[in-house]
């Protein structure tokens, strides 16, 4: 089974190798030439010290003085083959670092695009910590072997010629080498086999030691609060110390393994001269052809080694491209369509559900999805503004994304202005529809990148106007450097409700036709909050030429809407005005008055959707 395992590896690591090679055809031959020159001059640099000893020092010692003519030619060939030598050296690392970090950089940016083009709902099957790890860590891994990989062949090619050479050189000293040169691939093979598991194990163990990490360290307010700080430590140095072991594994191994690769070459060279020796009294060889034989064994011991480095990190290469290829040929992505909707149209959209239906995928696949939407049907007029109010896990934030297409319908169709949305380019759509979680993320970054993110056409002025509109003005003109201040990793220098604000404003800065606000103001004071939503409403005093929809929970902001949208259970049990709604529906009235009741005895009233997707667990601070 062991060696089955192994001959796979061996197998699948040297089609990893193929791939590079075939991806960085031009590089790959500048590093094996060079490698090839270096062993090429490797053989050479042999048998010159060896007609040195021979016909220059032997003979100097025999008459007891030396002759300058020819300690110069010596001096002079040694000296070219060596300058030849480093430009080898020069042009093989040169060529296999260039290999390596392109083809590093080039699967990082694959990776990194496959994740923006795979679906929410397979982003939830995956740890953040792993997806770190399968951008970072498993792409080095992958092409790891691809520094040694110039070296190994042009050794292979090295190998060849000086097996030839010995031959011509000598048979029984040729036999030598066939014996030795073997026993050393042989004994590198034994070594990959049994590095294999140890350096898949340390690959995963790697993922799973950064998932955690990554895990304590996001939720490091409810770790504290929750006084879960031994715990967590105890849980990340349990999985930390398993990863310790499997690198001291791979340590041991290398310790017995690389003393063996390093005495087998000595203990050729000590056969070398043994045989010769014999051979020398023989008369069959003479003293340049034993040191240039002796001298050949010596200098062929550290580029052998090169061969056993690539066969050795073959296992981690493995384990590394097996989950960066999980990434690259994971399905479910959403492809866009090629309909494009006017951008110089300044009217709102109109967004429409009809028969939506939608489950989440399960984290196992044997298992049914959970539904979270059934038969939905509803209209966003243009202009107008249309609130989702339902109690915890009724799938008011899976409409939200569904209207922005972050997920797609399993059933019915969701459509701007009579578009499908599924057949609007990405553009279009971006350009169109703009959300708004109720979590908001900031980019460590100033101000003004938050906002503008680089779009074309948004100005200074547009920033600030967006700023105006979301009551955020006030505060960023009071930051030390205003719209240049640096705000922090996830926004961590400003309050949640200032964090709200910039996120509506980044929105507002793209002047959407559609507006999704996922109770994107639940931080803000209710008189901030009474102010932004009175601006959005009003496109003559400034506010956008938008159509709203809205996940609202407190009465002031559901009674601004023109249509009121009540969930239960993933589907629309009444619709209607706030007033009539409070009237006849009482579980409706119900919800609203336990809202209120909890805003005013200062609780949190409004946990997260525990089926939402665009939240990550962040905490939110009221703003007051």
């Amino acid at each position: 089974m062991t060696s089955r395992t192994s001959r796979d590896v061996l197998r699948r690591g040297l089609s990893v190798l193929g791939r590079a090679i075939r991806e960085q055809p031009r590089i790959f031959a500048v590093a094996v030439s060079g490698s090839v020159l270096f062993g090429g001059l490797v053989i050479a640099s042999a048998y010159v010290v060896g007609a040195v000893v021979g016909d220059v020092v032997v003979p100097a010692i025999a008459r007891g003085s030396v002759g300058v003519a020819a300690l110069a030619l010596a001096a002079g060939a040694l000296f070219g083959i060596s300058v030849l030598r480093v430009v080898g050296i020069f042009g093989r690392r040169l060529g296999a670092g260039y290999m390596q970090f392109r083809l590093q950089a080039a699967y990082r940016r694959q990776v990194t695009r496959r994740y923006l083009d795979l679906p929410l709902s397979w982003h939830q099957r995956n740890a953040t910590g792993t997806l770190l790890s399968n951008a970072n860590s498993d792409v080095e891994a992958a092409w790891y072997p691809i520094a040694p990989l110039p070296f190994a062949v042009g050794t292979v090619v090295m190998l060849v010629g000086a097996i030839a050479s010995l031959f011509v050189t000598d048979w029984a000293l040729a036999l030598v080498g066939l014996a030795v040169f073997p026993a050393l691939f042989a004994l590198n093979v034994v070594y990959s086999r049994r590095m294999a598991p140890r350096q898949a194990r340390a690959q995963r163990l790697r993922a799973e030691v950064s998932g955690i990490a990554h895990e304590s360290f996001d939720g490091a307010l409810v770790v504290k609060t929750m006084g879960r700080e031994a715990q967590e430590t105890a849980r990340f140095a349990a999985r930390a110390g398993e990863l310790r072991d499997a690198l001291i594994s791979v340590g041991r191994l290398r310790g017995v393994f690389d003393p063996m690769l390093e005495t087998l070459p000595s203990l050729g060279t000590l056969a070398v001269l043994v045989v010769g020796a014999f051979r020398l009294r023989q008369g069959a060889i003479s003293v340049t052809d034993l040191v240039s034989v002796a001298f050949l064994f010596t200098v062929l011991a550290f580029p052998v080694r090169a061969i056993g480095w690539v066969l050795a990190e073959l296992p981690r290469s493995v384990a590394g491209w097996d989950r960066v290829r999980r990434v690259l040929d994971a399905t479910g992505e959403m492809p866009y369509g090629d309909v494009t909707l006017d951008p110089a149209d300044p009217t709102p959209a109109t967004l429409a559900f009809a028969d939506v239906g939608f489950a989440y995928e399960p984290a196992e696949a044997h298992l049914p999805g959970a539904e979270v939407l059934g038969e939905v049907t509803f209209t966003v007029p243009a202009g107008k503004t249309v609130a989702l109010v339902g109690p915890t896990g009724s799938g008011k934030s899976t409409i939200a994304a569904l209207a922005v297409r972050l997920v797609d319908p399993h059933t019915g169709t969701v459509s701007l202005d009579g578009v499908d949305v599924r057949r609007l380019t990405a553009a279009s759509l971006a350009g169109t529809a703009a959300l708004v979680a109720q979590v908001p993320f900031v980019f460590d970054d100033t101000v003004r990148a938050n906002i503008a993110l680089d779009r074309p056409g948004v100005t200074d002025d547009d920033v600030w106007a967006a700023l105006r509109l979301a009551e955020a003005d006030g505060f960023v003109a009071a930051l030390p450097e205003g719209l240049d201040t640096m705000v922090g990793e996830r926004g961590t220098s400003l309050s949640g409700g200032q964090r709200q604000r910039l996120t509506l404003a980044r929105a507002l800065a793209g002047r959407p036709r559609l507006l999704v606000l996922d109770d994107a103001t639940s931080a803000v004071d209710p008189r901030v909050e009474a102010a932004i939503l009175a601006g959005l409403r009003a496109p003559a005093a400034g506010g956008p030429a938008a159509s709203i929809l809205v996940v609202a929970y407190r009465r002031a902001t559901i009674a601004l809407a023109d249509e009121v949208i009540y969930l239960e259970q993933g589907r629309v049990v009444a619709r209607g005005l706030h007033a009539e709604l409070l009237a006849t529906v009482s579980g409706y009235a119900d919800l609203v008055t336990a809202y209120e009741q909890a805003e005013a005895d200062g609780e949190q009233p409004r946990p997260y959707d525990e089926v939402a997707p665009l939240t990550s667990g962040l905490e939110v601070e009221v703003d007051r």
